[in-house]
């Protein structure tokens, strides 16, 4: 299955509180719910003015479609084609 990066313009992010992105998630968990097992969300991060997100889902439609019944902003979507990290430089 696909997975996804999601840019989301969100002036002022950084500074929600706790509550405000517990209500954020909820809302995001209960589209989710409603569209199915096939959009999964994996983790967000939080900057000053913009949210990344991470899905796994079957198509880019799906995902515009999560944020269109959210309300949530969708800037760009991204393919993720690989993921490197430290253990990459180490050689086999």
């Amino acid at each position: 299955m696909p997975k996804y990066l999601i840019e989301r313009t969100i002036p002022g992010a950084g500074q929600l509180d706790a509550a405000q992105l517990q209500a954020i998630s909820q809302k995001s968990c209960c589209v989710l719910q409603g569209l199915g097992p096939a959009i999964q969300w994996l983790q967000s991060y939080v900057t000053d003015d913009k949210v990344y997100c991470v899905y796994i889902a079957p198509n880019e439609e799906l995902i515009r479609e999560h944020a269109s019944q959210g309300g949530f902003p969708v800037d760009s979507i991204r393919a993720i084609r690989t993921v490197i990290d430290p253990a990459t430089a180490e050689s086999a």
